[in-house]
């Protein structure tokens, strides 16, 4: 379950886009490399800035990573899964920024791993 793998990533010190990547590569069999992946490293902590979470960011790059073939201008569906996950990412966690999420979620001992978690499930309501 991507939780499950999310969970185990997390605890291995990636950041919440790392770790979002990781466990939907796992889970989805998405066929990313270890190079694909740390290029999603970049967007953890809302892109070093606060702004867009990383497990959001991290969501819209497995999704893209699965539909995409050639380009994003020729994925059509790519537009409307990425608002399905923004949606969903609002409507669980109640924000998509990560300052206003950090605030909400983050823990002392486990940093931002329910934010992680909560994102998973944002993310398998619309990879299923």
């Amino acid at each position: 379950m991507l939780k499950e793998r999310a969970k185990e990533y997390y605890t291995r010190n990636y950041n919440c886009a790392e770790t979002i990547v990781r466990a939907a590569n796992d889970e989805y069999n998405l066929g990313l490399t270890e190079e694909a992946m740390r290029m999603c490293g970049g967007f953890g902590g809302g892109m070093g800035c606060g702004k867009a979470c990383g497990a959001l960011c991290g969501g819209i790059c497995a999704i893209s990573s699965q539909l995409i073939e050639t380009s994003a201008h020729e994925t059509p569906e790519l537009r409307k899964k990425c608002q399905m996950l923004v949606a969903a990412f609002n409507r669980i966690l109640g924000d998509t920024e990560c300052k206003r999420l950090m605030v909400k979620y983050k823990k002392p001992d486990t940093g931002c791993l329910e934010t992680v978690l909560l994102g998973c499930e944002a993310l398998e309501s619309v990879m299923e």
